[in-house]
């Protein structure tokens, strides 16, 4: 059985060798085009295009918060040349005029899209996306949040980076196109009750009322006055999870 194996090994070394041997390193024709016609560098920029939308479509779906700092479009242009480049300094058969003409192709795309973009605001809020207001006068806009493919959970954690102890505290919280959130606070005396943000052990939670009091739906921040004994799901998420509101200031 080793022997065997030795056998296949040394096939595979000689094999090796030998298409090495074979090769011609520098060999400018193949570096450029390889073993394709140079008919085949417009169906590269058709593909090119092809490739451009299909990750647009992908980070579209994907939502924002995997393009923080950047926008949409430079994330899909990053992508969409970092593979072209990859493969051409990697693989010895991917010849160079083609990847070539990807990146010509996408320059001029990049280009003619940034003119249309300045000259078209429907093809920018397509391409770039809107800001959306995900926290308004204290209270989460759920369902924006959710069309952006965030939860709440996430969200909550974003503002807890943020300073934010409570919604009460946030009169405005925008979603940049970015992904990045944009807070807009009250002043301590203006401050509302609201729903805590804390993470679940630093705050009750109940699905039966304890006492007569304001609560917060634990996922969408509607507040109700509930009496003891209650098991209420909210009218807003249909969630049944509720917590005291909070009236805590932020400390800065």
């Amino acid at each position: 059985m080793t022997g065997a194996i030795s056998i296949v090994w040394l096939c595979l070394c000689h094999s090796i060798t030998v298409q090495a041997l074979t090769m011609k390193t520098f060999d400018w024709h193949r570096m450029a085009l390889d073993k394709v016609p140079v008919e085949f560098l417009a169906e590269v920029a058709l593909r090119s295009l092809y490739t451009f939308v299909l990750v647009f479509i992908f980070l579209k779906i994907t939502g924002r918060r995997g393009v923080r700092q950047m926008s949409l479009f430079e994330v899909l242009i990053i992508l969409t040349l970092g593979s072209a480049a990859g493969d051409v300094a990697f693989y010895d058969d991917v010849p160079m005029l083609p990847v070539l003409a990807v990146f010509i192709t996408l320059a001029l795309l990049y280009r003619l899209i940034m003119w249309l973009m300045g000259h078209s605001e429907k093809l920018e809020d397509l391409l770039e996306g809107k800001p959306i207001i995900v926290v308004e006068n204290g209270e989460l806009a759920w369902e924006k949040l959710q069309a952006e493919n965030m939860t709440e959970f996430e969200f909550f954690m974003e503002l807890r980076i943020s300073g934010v102890e409570q919604l009460g505290q946030v009169r405005l919280a925008i979603l940049e196109t970015n992904g990045q959130i944009s807070l807009y606070y009250y002043e301590d005396e203006d401050v509302k009750a609201g729903l805590s943000i804390l993470p679940s052990r630093f705050t009750d939670r109940f699905i039966t009322i304890p006492h007569d009091d304001e609560y917060a739906c634990v996922r969408c921040s509607a507040i109700l006055t509930l009496r003891a004994g209650d098991k209420q799901l909210c009218p807003r998420c249909a969630n049944a999870e509720w917590s005291k509101v909070s009236r805590a200031k932020r400390v800065t």
